[in-house]
C-alpha cells in the first residue's frame, strides 16, 4: 500500500497539477487547453501529465488529430480510501493512548 500512496500523494502535492486535476475534472483537455486556462507554458503542462498518467491519475483520449487527458475517477476514490483508512487506525490508536492515560 505504501509503495502506491506515496508516489500518489507526491503527485498531489503539487498545486500545478492539482490545478490541472480540477481543470480535468470538468472535462477532458489537451496540454494545449491547459495551457490556455494556466499560467504555466504547454511543456510545463506535459510533464506534469506525464507525472499524472505515470501515478494512474490522469489516462490519454485520442481526439480526432489531438490527444485528449482525462482524471480517472476511480483511483482518485481509491486514494481517498486508503487514507481514509490510515485516518481510522491513527484514530484508535489516540483513542487507545486516551484510555491508557484517564486509567493512570
Amino acid at each position: 500500500m505504501k509503495e502506491a500512496l506515496v508516489p500518489m500523494c507526491a503527485a498531489l502535492g503539487d498545486e500545478n497539477r492539482w490545478n490541472i486535476l480540477t481543470l480535468l475534472g470538468q472535462a477532458p483537455a489537451s496540454a494545449s487547453a491547459l495551457a490556455a486556462a494556466l499560467p504555466i507554458s504547454r511543456q510545463a503542462i506535459t510533464k506534469h501529465l506525464g507525472i499524472l498518467q505515470r501515478v494512474g491519475l490522469v489516462e490519454q483520449v485520442p481526439a480526432g488529430r489531438e490527444v485528449q487527458y482525462r482524471v480517472l475517477g476511480a483511483e482518485l476514490s481509491a486514494t481517498a480510501r486508503r487514507l481514509d483508512a490510515i485516518g481510522a487506525s491513527w484514530e484508535r490508536r489516540l483513542g487507545d493512548i486516551r484510555a491508557i492515560a484517564e486509567d493512570l
